[in-house]
């Protein structure tokens, strides 16, 4: 079993930053592919970006690419989403995963549709402000 605890969301002005990290338990952390996706009122969730065990792949949304940057240190079983130049339409609750599959998998599956993960954090607030 992995516990996943998302925090460091909240208020920003467009244009603004924020780094979110997702806290895991367990000492397999570097086994999972790890993911972030994002639900805004009134929307399905979507993906966001993903990676590898190692850190060495990621993928991003179209919609975030350039701007958003997913990374991972496994020796504190952590993984990071960094924000810059954030927009109202990047407002949502955001939730970092877990998953057993590849990066590639993940990739694939989640981009064009709607995908389960094995596991999932409790969300963070990110709310951006024009």
């Amino acid at each position: 079993q992995v516990q996943l605890v998302d925090s460091g969301g909240g208020l920003v002005l467009t244009g603004g930053s924020l780094r979110l990290s997702c806290a895991t338990s367990g000492r397999t952390f570097s086994i999972y592919t790890m993911a972030w996706f994002r639900q805004a009122p009134g929307k399905e969730r979507e993906f966001v970006a993903t990676i590898s065990g190692s850190g060495a792949t990621t993928y991003y949304a179209d919609s975030v690419k350039g701007r958003f940057t997913i990374s991972r240190d496994n020796a504190k079983n952590t993984m990071y989403l960094q924000m810059n130049s954030l927009k109202p339409e990047d407002t949502a609750v955001y939730y970092c995963a877990a998953d057993l599959r590849s990066v590639a998998t993940i990739q694939r599956m989640c981009t064009v549709a709607s995908c389960d993960m094995n596991y999932w954090g409790q969300g963070t607030l990110v709310t951006v402000s024009s």
